[in-house]
């Protein structure tokens, strides 16, 4: 029923995202979230990069047109919550230690390229190795640790969106085919069904404990953060298995490692930390002497393609907007628009009805399908 009450399971960035997107189209939301601090939106760097990163084929598109759109989405948030989400227009350089290399890039084509003194110029104290690189003027960033998720807990609370803090989604229910409720454990330890016709699974690298036919795996990340001097570093460096994204007051955030054999296993450790002070040595060293601030780790949830799962999923009644893999924060905005397309059974745009088209759950299946027909 398009006026049903809808439940949010996972109350992390996506999560919040979606559920602000619903409630400012009328639904009734109440979002479920097991401990919001393990989110990969609070530990994410915040880069808006689809350029940077070098994507490719559908997921270049959907980052482009997330970029496009980031601006309009955060007026929403920053509108209904009276707070600012940081979103910055910084630029992000890629160095290369030759042009060769530099011209490969996937994504060369949207970048302008420097030579060694152009470098110098837009990354003082940038390690000799780097002779070239490309400057993505358009990629940006946001404050999504300290800023985006308050101001989007904010702006939820403000259309109505209800929340349920320390409730653990154990099971989904059905009636056949048909989403029929949720089986949730509270703080207390307390199992109960929660009863639900509509849902939208957003439990990042969790997904997949939920709906086992979704392929979403975890794979881990560690990171940390430094106190710069103001204006030490004023463009994002997006090097090989290391970036470093400065915010106006400072803060440089350093990321991250990529530990796939890790599964949920927390906590830090002395490789991943070893791992990230050698590339910001390689990177920038005199990086090495600005202070550390915090460090920290988290879990993004991927796919075997690495690009997100969205819209319906094999349960009627429950829909996808999970498996972002390292470019949630970009995309969740028209992640969310998407959505609650789906949700509300509203007629998208032919590019919005293209884009959850190339993201379906199944469409591993439908692949290997179409190459192996018998």
């Amino acid at each position: 029923m398009a006026d049903d009450p809808v439940v949010i399971l996972g109350g992390g960035l996506m999560g919040l995202a979606v559920a602000h997107q619903l409630a400012r189209r009328g639904r009734q939301v109440t979002v479920l979230s097991r401990r919001r601090s393990e989110a990969a939106g609070f530990v994410a760097a915040g880069m808006l990069a689809p350029h940077a990163e070098g994507l490719s084929g559908t997921q270049l598109r959907f980052g482009q047109i997330s970029l496009e759109r980031a601006p309009g989405w955060v007026a929403q948030i920053e509108a209904d919550s009276g707070l600012p989400c940081g979103l910055r227009s910084s630029g992000i350089v890629v160095p290369f230690q030759g042009a060769t290399e530099r011209d490969r890039y996937p994504t060369a084509a949207w970048g302008q390229p420097l030579n060694r003194a152009q470098l110098e110029r837009e990354l003082p104290g940038l390690a000799p190795q780097w002779s070239t690189g490309l400057l993505f003027a358009q990629d940006g960033q946001i404050d999504n640790r300290r800023l985006l998720m308050r101001a989007l807990e904010s702006a939820c609370a403000d259309r109505g969106v209800r929340f349920q803090e320390g409730l653990e989604v154990l099971a989904l229910e059905q009636d056949g085919k048909h989403l029929q409720g949720a089986r949730v454990r509270n703080a207390e330890g307390t199992e109960y069904t929660l009863d639900c016709s509509t849902a939208v699974l957003c439990s990042g690298a969790w997904s997949a404990r939920l709906l086992s036919a979704l392929p979403v795996f975890p794979v881990k990340g560690q990171m940390l953060s430094l106190q710069a001097p103001r204006g030490a570093l004023k463009r994002v460096i997006f090097g090989p298995g290391t970036y470093l994204v400065p915010r106006e007051d400072g803060l440089v955030v350093v990321g991250a490692t990529s530990e796939p054999e890790a599964g949920f296993d927390e906590g830090l450790t002395p490789q991943g930390q070893r791992t990230l002070q050698d590339g910001i040595a390689s990177l920038l060293p005199q990086a090495m002497d600005w202070p550390p601030m915090e460090r920290w780790w988290g879990f993004r949830p991927c796919t075997p393609d690495e690009g997100p799962l969205l819209g319906a999923s094999p349960i009627t009644g429950l829909w996808l907007a999970c498996g972002h893999h390292r470019n949630g924060v970009l995309m969740a905005g028209l992640t969310a628009e998407l959505v609650a397309d789906a949700v509300q059974q509203e007629s998208p745009s032919q590019l919005n009805g293209e884009l959850l088209g190339d993201f379906r759950w199944d469409r591993f299946e439908v692949g290997a399908l179409s190459k192996n027909p018998d």
